[in-house]
């Protein structure tokens, strides 16, 4: 039997909430069509893991919904630039809405808007990671959001299931909770067949679980079940447990610890493995690092790589691609994505990570290479999972 995993064991937890969760528009007009009541009580429950020494990540729909309200347009579909003028307007209003409940409870909450090719162009996935981790790192509560107010393929076809999912193995994290108006994956739509049972637990995603996927959006969220699947598809494969839940009822994530209703999508591997064994494997190197004695053994301890380790660079590179490293003798040590392009890597050989800024004019990062983005070679886990 599948053991599902209890709240408490996890480190690093996204909760994505759809827009029809937070905006009903019968309620009124502008941020007072938000479902106050009901975020209050969700920002209660994500006090409390907050409280309880976890990472927390919210990825929010909902700013196109609110913006609609405030702007008075009409029920339907909206044309792409009356959505894009929307976003823009309730983006506002939504972040204004996350800090006052958050702050309430006296957690910072950050801002970040991204798009699908934030996540996927290394050089913008590193600056994302990083901004997360440093506000993690401080204690605050990232709320992320798609910007729709750029987007186009986006905006149209997006959602932001699939954008959590991938926020979640770029911050990895070990639990991704996508909050819906349903309590999990069915046999079949259950509003069309009464005899639609719900799947606790799925070990992994087949083309069967993903023929059980249906269902339409309404007009204020572009999500479905289908999309929810996709999104559990990218979240296990980069090491991350899923579980699709009931936002609809208070205090939903107490609701799962509990144990009650939802769906849980399961990986064997963790986000890390995961992270290292797409850097090894899947990426082609775009240029090598040569590091001294030390260096190397510092790196098979486990440590970043430091421009005071380093030798020479070859290879013509930009920021955030990846890159071999290479020891004394010329053996491959590892790969990792690199925090400088060649020219800045060339110029940082051998210095200390202090006069970083006086060598570059600007400041930079202390690592030439972080160790959460590299794999070295020989690496068992890499083998084993």
């Amino acid at each position: 039997m599948t053991t599902i995993p209890h709240l408490v064991s996890f480190r690093r937890i996204v909760v994505k909430v759809g827009s029809s969760l937070l905006v009903d528009q019968s309620k009124g007009e502008g941020e007072g069509a938000v479902r106050r009541d009901w975020l209050e009580a969700l920002a209660h429950d994500l006090s409390e893991l907050h409280r309880n020494g976890k990472d927390v990540l919210v990825v929010s729909s909902g700013s196109i919904a609110l913006g609609r309200t405030i702007l008075k347009l009409p029920r339907g579909p909206l044309r792409l630039e009356d959505s894009q003028a929307a976003a823009a307007v309730g983006q506002i209003a939504l972040a204004r809405t996350w800090s006052e409940v958050l702050s309430s409870r006296g957690i910072t909450a950050g801002q970040i808007l991204v798009t699908l090719n934030d996540t996927e162009e290394r050089r913008r996935y590193l600056n994302a990671r990083e901004t997360i981790g440093r506000l993690l790192e401080m204690r605050a509560i990232p709320v992320i959001n798609e910007n729709d107010t750029v987007a186009t393929t986006e905006i149209r076809y997006g959602d932001n299931d699939r954008l959590a999912a991938r926020v979640a193995t770029m911050a990895s994290a070990d639990l991704l909770v996508l909050l819906s108006d349903i309590d999990g994956l069915y046999t079949a739509p259950p509003h069309l067949d009464p005899n639609a049972q719900l799947i606790p637990v799925v070990p992994r995603v087949t083309a069967q679980i993903e023929a059980m996927a249906g269902g339409a959006a309404s007009e204020f969220s572009r999500g479905g079940m289908f999309t929810k699947v996709e999104a559990a598809k990218i979240a296990t494969t980069g090491g991350t447990h899923m579980v699709i839940a009931d936002g609809r009822i208070e205090h939903p994530i107490a609701h799962v610890a509990a144990g009650g209703r939802c769906t849980w999508f399961l990986t064997p591997s963790n986000p890390v493995t995961s992270r290292k064994k797409w850097i090894a494997g899947s990426l082609e190197p775009r240029g090598t690092v040569h590091v001294d004695a030390g260096a190397a053994r510092a790196l098979k301890r486990g440590s970043s790589l430091l421009p005071a380790g380093v030798t020479r660079v070859e290879g013509a590179f930009a920021r955030g691609d990846c890159i071999i490293i290479r020891d004394e003798q010329g053996a491959e040590l590892g790969r990792g994505l690199i925090a400088y392009d060649a020219a800045e890597a060339g110029q940082l050989v051998g210095r200390n990570s202090k006069d970083i800024e006086s060598v570059l004019g600007v400041p930079g990062r202390a690592e030439m290479i972080h160790r959460d983005d590299m794999a070295l070679a020989g690496d068992v886990s890499l083998d084993e999972a």
